[in-house]
Order: C-alpha cells, then structure tokens, then sequence
C-alpha cells in the first residue's frame, strides 16, 4: 500500500512531528511505501494565485476553477501543485497529521487543499462523493486537540468533535471520493506525561500495522 502522509505543524519536535515518525516507522516496517508533504519544512505557499499555474485561460480575470480546469487540459499546473496532485493520485491512504486551531485545519493545510484539490483534476464534470475521482482509496484525520475529551462531547463546552471534523470528513474527502477511516485524536498532548504520549505512540503503530482492515468510518448525519 501507498501512503501519503500531509503534515502541518510549524515544530517539528512537536508530539505531531512524533506521530509522523511513528507513523513512518510501522507502516514502513508492514512493508507499505510511505511519502510526508512536510508543508512547513517544504516552505508550502498556502496563498492560490496565478502561481497555481503555467498555463493562462483568461489573462484578464483570475478565476481559479477555470483555470484549474484550464490546466487539467493542457498539464499547466506549477511544478509545486502538480508534484503534491501526484502524491494524492498514486496514494492508496492519504493521512492529515495536523493540530486543531479554531476547530479546522492549520491554514497552510487548508491551503495545501485549496491549491491541490483542483476542479477538473480532482473533481467536476459530476465526478464528486460516490463517484469521486479518489474512489478506492482511504483517508484519515491524526489530530491532536487543546482541550480535554469531556469538552468535545455533544453539549460539552466546545461540542461534538464528529461535528466539529465533519466539514472535512465530509465536504473534502467524502466529497473528493475517499472513504473515511475513524479520526485518530489526542487530547491535550502538552500536558500528558511522557509515559502516556509513549503509549498513545505505541496504540497508534499498531493501529496502523493492521489499517488495511478497517472498515469506513460514519461520519454523521448528512
């Protein structure tokens, strides 16, 4: 199996840099391929703009959709969008690594998807949820969260966690084709003892030595 792992944490000493590792090392030693977009290390640009491209469909009105299926036609997406497009492509499991601020992506990962889920490439042409170009393939949220697990429950202080997550469960890899596996999350990792963040590391390894068995995971109501 072909893993492609996002990661989007601006330390790389963090305990999500060590999930990463973690993560690596047992889905190398099952013996499946893994690849990390590192986006803070790789210096991502989460900002779309005309540098999304090398190809031009309408110099004079910067549309994003058009031009992304503009580029679709003719291979004009720019070296950076197209590399990390081909990472999603060739992966059987795709896997955000990610801390939750503002109860949503970091925003160089949210850029990462605006950029790289392209219409025409990605999606489009009635090519979205059950018949998503991403049919066949796995993807799966790795979040670490400030609060305690009693603050994310449904009428807890921040509420319901599967709500909170949804509009990515739902309105980018469900949308996208994914099947979605069950979030991977850790509450207040900073304020854990070192014997528990070794334990959480170690329930992740095999958690991830047997992923191919899972079965998707429901996302809540539509």
């Amino acid at each position: 199996m072909k893993v492609l792992i996002v990661f989007a944490h601006p330390e790389r000493q963090s305990f999500n840099g060590a999930m990463v590792d973690a993560a690596v090392a047992a889905l190398e030693a099952a013996g499946h391929t893994v690849v990390v977009s590192d986006l803070y290390r790789m210096g991502f640009d989460p900002v779309s703009s005309r540098a999304n491209f090398t190809s031009v469909k309408d110099p004079d009105y910067l549309k994003l959709q058009i031009e992304e299926m503009h580029a679709t036609e003719v291979g004009g997406f720019s070296p950076e969008v197209e590399a990390e497009i081909e990472k999603v492509e060739a992966c059987d499991l795709m896997i955000f690594q990610f801390p939750l601020w503002w109860f949503g992506l970091p925003a160089i990962l949210k850029g990462w998807v605006d950029r790289v889920m392209a219409m025409g490439r990605t999606y489009g042409g009635g090519r979205f949820y059950a018949t998503g170009p991403f049919q066949g393939k796995n993807a799966l949220l790795s979040v670490t969260i400030g609060g305690p697990p009693e603050n994310y429950r449904k009428g807890g202080f921040n509420g319901d966690i599967t709500a909170i997550l949804r509009p990515i469960h739902r309105g980018i890899l469900q949308f996208l084709g994914f099947e979605v596996l069950a979030p991977e999350l850790h509450h207040g990792p900073a304020r854990a003892t070192p014997e528990q963040r070794s334990a959480w590391l170690a329930a992740w390894q095999a958690r991830l030595a047997a992923i191919g068995q899972e079965s998707p995971y429901d996302v809540g109501p539509y």
